[in-house]
């Protein structure tokens, strides 16, 4: 096993976490047609080649990611950090919603340890903030299951900074975790130094734009049918075409330094503060390997500059998730 890939602490803990860990969500479905025997592989070609950092979700493919994910790695358990969350449901209308209920939260981790087969998870998050529940009540609830040896490290998806530090001072948070990348700055606007000031983990999600910013595609016509992405406001026509010039300028980039533009959308986030790793979505072994490669690459002063620049004049179009998913992500 190679051990070479650079870890960051998780939160103020003595675990550490792959600076590149391995978002689970898109192996059995989600985005496009599934391949189990490529996913199991890329998986196991992650262990081995030091990623430690796994995470999954309840809400995903409602709950066969989860048992999915954990048969492969229940052997490595020793190894890994395993990550799940719990709190994002379906409405009696369809319609995405959180429920941060302490009964609630209590009930999802026992389904998920038993999908998981295992007996604690190491980090488990609240995947969306139920704004009809305190944060306090909720997180109380979580502390109780980390005394109960049930979870290990307490997390938090798509919160406000507000909402972290009223968690935080209830039991420590471990990490936070949203969407950050070259076209999803929000972060920036208090997170990144809430998490640094409060010692929590800020793990970066979608750090590629969906593939996007990889150039794994540039129109929806290029999407399987059934891929979610398709309903994604950014990859529609008109604002694909328009993104698309932020996809040229990494490749641009990438010519210069021989790197893919994958590879250039990872090392810009790890380079942006030491508290943050990133948990971009692998369905292939190539994609795994042009994604560990970032790691190691190395962006100048001038060229992260060179990227913000043309970020910022681009004026992305289109929000990150579709209208009824921002609903529920708290600002």
């Amino acid at each position: 096993m190679n051990n070479a890939i650079e870890r960051r602490n998780l939160g103020s803990s003595a675990a550490a976490l792959s600076a590149v860990g391995f978002g689970c969500m898109g192996l059995v479905g989600w985005y496009g047609t599934r391949n189990d025997e490529e996913s199991r592989a890329t998986l196991l070609e992650a262990l081995e080649a030091g990623v430690n950092h796994f995470d999954t979700a309840a809400s995903y493919q409602v709950g066969e990611n989860e048992r999915f994910v954990g048969a492969i790695l229940k052997p490595y358990r020793n190894r890994i950090v395993l990550a799940s969350k719990c709190g994002l449901t379906r409405g009696p209308d369809g319609a995405a919603m959180a429920d941060n209920k302490p009964q609630t939260i209590r009930s999802s981790l026992e389904a998920s340890l038993a999908r998981l087969g295992i007996e604690h998870i190491d980090l488990f998050y609240l995947h969306r903030i139920d704004p009809t529940v305190a944060i306090e009540e909720s997180v109380g609830a979580l502390a109780e299951l980390v005394r109960a040896g049930k979870i290990r490290h307490i997390g938090l998806s798509e919160c406000s900074v507000s909402t972290l530090r009223r968690a935080a001072a209830v039991h420590p948070v471990a990490a936070v975790q949203t969407e950050y990348s070259i076209w999803s700055r929000d972060p920036e606007q208090g997170m990144l130094e809430a998490c640094r000031e409060l010692g929590t983990t800020f793990v970066a999600y979608s750090p590629l734009g969906r593939g996007f910013l990889a150039g794994n595609f540039t129109r929806l016509e290029e999407l399987p049918a059934n891929d979610n992405r398709r309903n994604q406001p950014r990859f529609q026509d008109e604002n694909a075409a328009h993104n698309q010039s932020l996809v040229q300028a990494l490749r641009e980039l990438g010519a210069e330094l021989g790197a893919t533009p994958a590879q250039i959308a990872i090392a810009w986030v790890l380079a942006r503060a030491p508290h943050v790793v990133t948990i971009p979505g692998m369905k292939t072994r190539a994609h795994l390997r042009d994604n560990l490669a970032g790691v190691t690459l190395k962006l100048s002063a001038g060229q992260m500059a060179r990227i913000d620049a043309r970020a910022t004049g681009l004026a992305v179009r289109g929000e990150r998730h579709p209208p009824a998913m921002m609903k529920i992500v708290e600002r």
